[in-house]
This record gives structure tokens, sequence and C-alpha cells, in this order.
């Protein structure tokens, strides 16, 4: 029988790739795997899971919020250092670090609306 091992691969639809590289490199500090190569995405050097962006193929503006209903946490070594150097790249932060049952965390909001943990 098939077993399911979990989780694969994450992709994030975005509306403006430039825009978004740009904040998950320059703002949050992901690397970008350069040895991927596939049209309108970005993939990330992430580990335990692979992590891109791809242009989206749908119309991201009739929906409130992309994503909504989806829990998407990003693992770090330094929550604290993290959240400084978003809030003071200007990023929208929409809660504060606090500890929690899976660690310190906090949640902010990307270009597209998406929000991550």
């Amino acid at each position: 029988m098939a077993k399911l091992l979990g989780p694969d691969f994450i992709s994030l639809q975005v509306r403006n790739l430039s825009a978004s590289r740009a904040f998950y490199t320059e703002v949050l500090g992901l690397t970008e795997d350069t040895s991927f190569s596939a049209p309108n995405t970005v993939l990330f050097d992430s580990t335990t899971i692979p992590f891109a962006l791809s242009e989206a193929k749908v119309n991201l503006d009739e929906a409130p919020h992309p994503g909504w209903g989806v829990a998407l946490w990003i693992d770090c070594d330094n929550v604290n250092e993290l959240h400084a150097k978003m809030e003071a790249a200007g990023a929208t932060i929409i809660q504060q670090p606090y500890d929690g049952p899976f660690g310190r965390t906090f949640v902010f909001a990307d270009p597209d609306g998406y929000r991550i943990t």
C-alpha cells in the first residue's frame, strides 16, 4: 500500500515575480537556487521542503487574501533578528514575535498579502 510522506514542494503564485523575488531575497533573506530553471518561476535554496514563487495562473486580485485558510510557516534560527530586519525594511508585520507551541514566531505579509509565520 502506498504511504503518503507529507508535503514535498511549496510554491506561491504571485502577481509580480520580480517584486516578490526581491522581497523574499532582500527582505526575508532567502537565497535563490540558480541551478534551477523553469519559466516564470523562482526556486529558493531552502532545506526540508523546496520553496518557490511562480507567476499567478489565476486572478489574485479577486481573492481578498491569497492563501486564505492555509498556514505557511518558514523555519528560522533567529526569529528576533529576522523580525528586526524585516521591520527595518518596512515589511508588513501582522503579529509581533511571541512564544507559541512551536517556539518563537511572528507573522508577516508578503507583497501579495500571503500571511506567513
